[in-house]
C-alpha cells in the first residue's frame, strides 16, 4: 500500500508536479520539452505574421502596377491600396500581440535557464522568472499594447510600404496627371485635391509618429541596434 492512498486528494493535487523541474536539465528533461513546445508555437505565430506581410506586399504591387499601366486609370485606386495596407497593418499588429505571448516565454527561459547553464558563474537574469512563468501559464495575457504592436510592425515593414505607396500616389497626381496641375489633379469627385492631399499627408504623418515616438517598450524580445528607452518589468 503506497503513501498516496493515505494522502487527501487536495494534498495530492498540491504535490502534483512538485520537483518536476528540479532534476538535471538535460536534453530529455521536462524543461527542455517545455522549451521545444514554446519555440514551436512561437514559430507558428511568426509564420502567420510573415503570411500577412506577403499578402500586403503582393496586393500593393498589383495595385501600383495597374495604376501606372495606363494614364487614364484613376489615381484614387492607389489610395484604396493605402487603406488596404492599413487593414493589413491592423491584422498584423493583432497577430504580433499573440506572437509576443509565446516569444516572451521563450526569452524568459533562454535568459534564466539556458544562459545560466552555459555560464553557471553568471547570475540569473530575473530571480522571479519561475513565478512569472507560472502566472503566465495560469492566466495567459497579452503583454504588448495594440499601439506598441503597430509601432513594431511599422518599424519592421509597414512604414516602408506606406512610404512607397504615398510616393507613388504623389508621382501619379503630379508627373502623370492629365486632369490639370496639382493639387487640382488630386481631387476625387466633389472632394477638392487640397483636402485629399492634406488627408494623405496627415495619414503618413500619423504613421511616422506612431513608429518613432519615444515610449517605454513592453516587448523585451526585439533585436535592437541601440536602446530606445527603458524596458518595462512585467
Amino acid at each position: 500500500m503506497t503513501d498516496d492512498q493515505f494522502t487527501p486528494d487536495g494534498e495530492r493535487e498540491r504535490r502534483l508536479g512538485a520537483g518536476l523541474f528540479e532534476r538535471e536539465m538535460g536534453p530529455s528533461s521536462s524543461m527542455a520539452h517545455l522549451y521545444r513546445g514554446e519555440v514551436h508555437r512561437m514559430t507558428r505565430w511568426r509564420e502567420r505574421l510573415d503570411r500577412t506581410t506577403n499578402w500586403a506586399v503582393t496586393v500593393i504591387a498589383a495595385i501600383l502596377t495597374w495604376a501606372f499601366s495606363d494614364p487614364g486609370n484613376p489615381h484614387y485606386l492607389i489610395l484604396v491600396g493605402l487603406i488596404t495596407l492599413a487593414a493589413f497593418l491592423g491584422i498584423e499588429a493583432h497577430r504580433y500581440r499573440g506572437f509576443d505571448v509565446w516569444r516572451s516565454r521563450v526569452r524568459l527561459i533562454q535568459q534564466n535557464v539556458w544562459a545560466q547553464g552555459l555560464d553557471p558563474s553568471s547570475d540569473v537574469e530575473d530571480h522571479a522568472w519561475r513565478e512569472k512563468l507560472r502566472a503566465d501559464y495560469n492566466q495567459p495575457t497579452l503583454k504588448v499594447p495594440f499601439e506598441e504592436a503597430l509601432a513594431h510592425r511599422l518599424r519592421r515593414v509597414y512604414l516602408a510600404l506606406v512610404s512607397v505607396v504615398a510616393a507613388a500616389w504623389l508621382i501619379r497626381v503630379t508627373a502623370f496627371a492629365e486632369s490639370g496641375p496639382w493639387p487640382a489633379s488630386a481631387s476625387i469627385g466633389m472632394v477638392p485635391g487640397t483636402v485629399v492631399t492634406v488627408a494623405v499627408a496627415l495619414t503618413y504623418l500619423g504613421a511616422v509618429i506612431i513608429a518613432v515616438r519615444p515610449r517605454t517598450w513592453h516587448s523585451r524580445s526585439e533585436l535592437r541596434e541601440y536602446v530606445v528607452n527603458d524596458w518595462v518589468d512585467e
